[in-house]
């Protein structure tokens, strides 16, 4: 049984025991919320409507570079939301689809509570090396007030990204990802991948970071001093570059073992590295108040250097230690400073992240997020606050600077401290390194970046990402070469203050979006907060280094516009989709349309469209037309709607829009049903644009006996590329075909649009216009554009200066200002007769054009043999009657009630002097008579229009009722 309303049990979906119950309970209660209308299914359905299957990359959407195979939306995406299904997928399909849902399920469980996902992977990321090992570096270099200073500008970075961490977490649900999930799904997929992959290269400087910390630990337990050829007592391990890179290698071998075991093992063994590491520090708080002062020896290079003192605690120590004291860090040979020492600071507070890096593995992300990074993140700010005044009170600054395992030293129980350095930095190494391979899998399923990452997408039996791990332990065995912790401190923070960065934008942008989807549960931010944590990272990451950063957001931007050309479209949302209607909307708004000026008018065409196989050519010539104005394709579907189940114009939406991004003009698409087409066109014309943005300019191709040609066939668009053409347009109509338009209404057209004060532009032959092949030809002679700005049908009633001719005027010379046609010339054509003064008429029309800043040749034309056919025919005096107004005086003079004026012969005259004036041009602009009063009288109109532009090739015939030229400054 298919179709609506299809049970969940007939394919068996769920497996058994607790899953099939827990399936059960969801269907029931998906079915109660819903009665009476479409069926809600639970999370384990497909979505979709008519069997569309709606998620990234399905078969229902089409990307840049083409469609995708698709994926279901419940295997990439847990949305907060319940999706419908109606009539369309059959049913075996769909019991498919949901065995394939539950068996992925199955394979990748969510486990984690929040105090095993987030809070004991947070603190142990922040509590690593720079607790143990560069605390005292980072106090006896800076002093008191000065670490204080740090710790609370650091804290205050990463206050208010976790603030926006809590905020993006608490409005959705979360998937595998961590930040990347966040920053693409509120961003989109550019900013998404791009920091998706900063992020990734963070998490894998990080991991080598800490495994070099390990390493330098162990170096400095049981290495063998430099100097000596064979070591004494526990000092067994040799020292060299070389040594060390293989220690760091054998580490980082045992945090990928555990790594691929699984998030559920790599849990467990954080817990029991935290019950150590918070053993390791009761027992260093506790030695600050058990050990009495004594003298320590200070080691660099196998030598004795100098004595460290722990004084206990002293008011002359704290004294002491209180102003900054900066000297050259022995591992580097470097002078330190404010940023470089805080460079090192600040990668003990990166680890604010690490549970949200959890997230596709947590039972409740969106719930266990918030509490336990907000948790982790006070206690550890407490805890660094309380241990440098420590530091302070008891260390002289010698002991601080020159040994960084002093806390080993005073400690009332040495090698407890030492077994929790080696856990702590063991664990924010794993930490970093599995974060690293949830992002790669992110990255690698989204498809983001098409093959390359295709490894990444492989997972074992219980759903652990392997081949993600490995890859991520092969980048951050490659960083291991860099040798030493300091090296890289500042390029791991520079990372993270990016990333950090982003999150804040993420989370601004969709504060200041005010999409009614964004209802984070978490409230306390605001985009103040945002903006701060933006301001304070941009700010940081340049202190700390201003090379890093700079690097780093040029390398982002070229992320950026790498997947902005080559990844597919996404159906996550695009955030700049939500800002630019936001900002859109308040623009609109201020576009009043009582303070138009004629100085600043631009043409807003509104072009029907009847098929655009025949009319590619025109689409592309009107959008050089509009001068950056608003251009709409129109369309009219001649359907009942009252007769039909479902809108057709729906399925026809994405064919447009694809035909506007393949020839690539900037145009809206507006489609409408209507019994007729003049209805449906009178539609357009009420209800096309909005606010201050309608057309004011309606297009229409010719009505003639011409057989319609299919221009999308040879259109470069579509030839140049390998797919077939992808668009839904129907056949063009047979040349014997009955036409579906009426040569009465498609006049009817013309005079509506008239009555409606809209400009009216009738183009002919314009299929037949090769703009590349004109445009380009030699420039002797160079392409030309012919202009008539008087009414050739009425040359008793010929003005150069009224208003139909000055549009006319207007038009020629803005297709003229566009970038491709800039090559051709206009030449405007001055008819005249014998008896008048043409020197005089053209000095008139030379100084129109000079105080209209228009550059164009004015060329006399003689049609007295013309005009005498016109006299021959014409009953009575010329002109209207007294006190008519312009229109009204050319009506009359065009038809008056008993016969007409103009003569086929007249207007086969004006048709062979227009060919005459040679060569050639590329379009021709003629003006348009308004049609008849007489509505008997459209199919003559219509005809003599005919007879006027035969075989002038590619011309444009223009009506204007609007005044668009201006002298003014």
């Amino acid at each position: 049984m298919g179709g609506c309303g299809q049970g969940q049990r007939g394919g068996g979906t769920y497996p058994k025991g607790r899953a099939r119950r827990r399936g059960l309970f969801r269907s029931l209660w998906a079915w109660s919320a819903e009665r009476g209308g479409a069926r809600r299914v639970g999370p384990g359905s497909a979505g979709g409507v008519g069997g569309q299957r709606l998620g990234p990359r399905s078969g229902g959407f089409r990307g840049r570079r083409g469609s995708r195979p698709g994926r279901a939306m419940a295997s990439s995406e847990r949305s907060a939301l319940l999706t419908y299904r109606l009539c369309g997928a059959s049913g075996e399909e769909e019991r498919g689809r949901e065995r394939g849902r539950a068996t992925a399920t199955a394979a990748a469980p969510r486990k984690l509570p929040t105090f095993l996902g987030v809070v004991v992977p947070t603190l142990l990321s922040m509590f690593s090396v720079v607790l143990f090992l560069r605390l005292g570096f980072v106090v006896g270099h800076a002093g008191l007030y000065q670490a204080l200073a740090m710790f609370a500008v650091a804290y205050f970075i990463i206050g208010m990204t976790v603030l926006s961490v809590c905020a993006i977490a608490t409005n959705g649900a979360l998937d595998a990802g961590g930040a990347y999930y966040m920053i693409s799904r509120a961003l989109g997929p550019e900013f998404g991948g791009s920091i998706g992959i900063m992020f990734f290269l963070a998490n894998v400087c990080g991991s080598a970071l800490y495994v070099l910390g390990l390493v330098e630990a162990l170096v400095d337990s049981f290495g063998i001093p430099l100097g000596q050829k064979v070591g004494t007592g526990i000092h067994v391990l040799p020292q060299s570059y070389w040594y060390e890179l293989l220690y760091g290698t054998v580490l980082l071998a045992l945090c990928l073992l555990v790594c691929l075991v699984g998030a559920s093992i790599y849990a467990k063994a954080t817990f029991l590295i935290f019950l150590i590491v918070a053993g390791v520090l009761s027992t260093v708080l506790v030695s600050f108040f058990a050990t009495r002062p004594f003298g320590v020896p200070i080691h660099i290079n196998g030598s004795k250097t100098e004595n460290g003192n722990f004084t206990g605690f002293s008011l002359a120590t704290l004294q002491d230690n209180l102003g900054g004291g900066y000297g050259v860090d022995y591992t580097t040979g470097q002078r330190m400073s404010f940023s470089s020492v805080f460079a090192v600071m600040f990668n003990g507070c990166t680890g604010i992240m690490a549970g949200s890096n959890m997230s596709g593995d947590l039972k409740r992300p969106s719930y266990s997020i918030p509490r336990g990074t907000i948790s982790a993140v006070l206690f550890t700010y407490l805890v660094y606050n309380l241990l440098a005044f420590l530091m302070c009170a008891t260390c002289n600054r010698i002991l601080l600077q020159k040994d960084y395992g002093f806390l080993r030293d005073i400690s009332i129980f040495p090698p407890l401290v030492t077994v929790g350095i080696y856990a702590a930095t063991l664990s924010a190494a794993m930490s970093n390194l599995i974060g690293a391979s949830r992002i790669l899998y992110a990255l690698a399923r989204d498809d983001l970046f098409g093959r390359a990452l295709v490894l990444a997408k492989k997972t074992s039996a219980n759903g652990n990402p392997v081949m993600a791990v490995i890859l991520s332990w092969l980048v951050v065995q490659l960083v291991l070469f860099s040798g030493k912790l300091n090296t890289i401190a500042g390029v791991v923070t520079t990372f993270f203050l990016l990333v950090y960065a982003t999150v804040n934008l993420a989370c601004l942008a969709l504060e200041w979006a005010s999409a009614p989807n964004f209802r984070p549960t978490f409230r306390y931010f605001t985009w103040h907060t945002c903006l701060l944590g933006i301001a304070g990272c941009c700010v940081m990451m340049f202190l700390i280094s201003p090379v890093s950063a700079s690097a780093s957001l040029g390398f982002l931007l070229l992320l950026l516009l790498a997947l902005h050309y080559l990844s597919p479209s996404s159906t996550w949302g695009y955030i700049s989709q939500a800002l630019i209607f936001h900002q859109v909307r308040k623009y609109l708004l201020m576009l009043d349309v009582r303070k138009d000026h004629v100085k600043f008018w631009r043409p807003q065409m509104l072009l029907m469209v009847q098929n655009p196989r025949g009319s590619a050519r025109l689409i592309d010539f009107v959008n050089d037309l509009k001068k950056s104005g608003l251009y709409v394709l129109g369309h009219v579907e001649l359907q009942d709607l009252d007769m039909l189940p479902s809108d057709p114009l729906q399925s026809q939406q994405d064919s447009w829009l694809s035909l506007v991004d393949k020839l690539n003009v900037k145009a809206f698409v507006s489609l409408t049903l209507a019994p007729s087409v003049r209805h449906g066109v009178r539609q357009l014309l009420f209800t096309s644009g909005l606010g201050g943005m309608r057309p004011n300019t309606l297009v229409l191709g010719f009505y003639d006996d011409a057989a319609p040609q299919d221009g999308l066939a040879q259109h470069p668009a579509f030839t140049n590329t390998r797919e077939e053409i992808p668009l839904g347009f129907p056949p063009l109509r047979a040349p014997a075909a009955p036409k579906l338009l009426s040569a009465w209404e498609y006049v009817g057209i013309v005079a509506d649009a008239l009555k409606m004060l809209r400009n009216v532009l009738l183009a002919r032959q314009l299929e037949s216009l090769d703009k590349a092949q004109e445009l380009r030809r030699a420039a002797s002679p160079s392409p030309a554009i012919h202009v008539w700005p008087v009414n050739l049908l009425r040359p008793d009633s010929a003005r150069y200066a009224d208003t139909c001719s000055l549009f006319l005027l207007q038009m020629a010379c803005v297709l003229n200002m566009a970038r491709a046609w800039r090559r051709a010339r206009l030449r405007l054509f001055l008819c005249v007769e014998a008896g008048t003064m043409p020197n005089a008429q053209e000095e008139k029309l030379r100084q129109l054009l000079k105080d209209l800043r228009i550059q164009a040749q004015i060329q006399l034309v003689p049609w007295d043999a013309v005009t005498r056919l016109h006299w021959q025919t014409c009953q009575g005096p010329p002109g209207g009657p007294a006190g008519a107004t312009e229109e009204e005086e050319e009506e009359t003079m065009n038809f008056p009630a008993n016969t007409t004026q103009v003569s086929d012969e007249y207007v086969c005259a004006a048709n062979r002097l227009i060919l005459e004036q040679s060569p050639a041009p590329v379009v021709r602009f003629l003006y348009l008579p308004r049609p008849p009063a007489d509505t008997s009288l459209y199919p003559l109109y219509l005809h003599q229009l005919d007879l006027l532009t035969r075989g002038l090739g590619p011309t444009v015939l223009v009506h204007g009722v609007s005044a668009v030229t201006s002298t003014q400054l």
